[in-house]
Formats: C-alpha cells, sequence, structure tokens
C-alpha cells in the first residue's frame, strides 16, 4: 500500500512538473482568485445589513475586487496561451 502511494505521489509529481511550465503560477493565480470570489460574497453578504455611508465604501471594494478579478483572468489566459499556443 506504501509502495502504491509513494508510486502514485512520484507519477503525478513527475506529470505536473514536466508537462506544464506555469504549474506553480497557475496554482498561485487559482488560489487568488479563489480568494477574490470569496472576499466580493462576503462583501455582498455586507450590502444586507450595511448603513448607506458604508453601503457606498463596500460598493468601491467591490468595483475595486471586480476588476483584480479581471486582471487575474487575463493573466491566466495569458499563461495558458503561452502553455498552448494556437496552432494554424
Amino acid at each position: 500500500m506504501l509502495l502504491r502511494t509513494l508510486l502514485t505521489l512520484a507519477v503525478m509529481t513527475t506529470g505536473a512538473w514536466a508537462f506544464h511550465e506555469n504549474t506553480y503560477a497557475v496554482f498561485e493565480l487559482r488560489e487568488q482568485l479563489l480568494r477574490l470570489t470569496l472576499n466580493l460574497w462576503e462583501l455582498l453578504d455586507q450590502l444586507r445589513y450595511a448603513s448607506e455611508p458604508l453601503r457606498q465604501r463596500v460598493h468601491l471594494d467591490m468595483a475595486h475586487i471586480q476588476s483584480e478579478i479581471i486582471d487575474t483572468i487575463a493573466e491566466l489566459m495569458r499563461l495558458d496561451s503561452q502553455e498552448h499556443p494556437l496552432s494554424k
């Protein structure tokens, strides 16, 4: 059982490292995208009980997070197109 587990781990590590140049960068960007998405949901939840001056601040924070999400997705798409160029 232990040998099978170690062999599986070795194959998965080698496969992930050998086939993708930007594996760690993509992992970090996906983590960032998940964090930003969760933050956006938290801000949406805050709108239910926020007072009017605070609502304006929440809207500004939401706009900032939306721009960060767009930038993160653009970077993920750039890395993907770099890793998998279009063939003619």
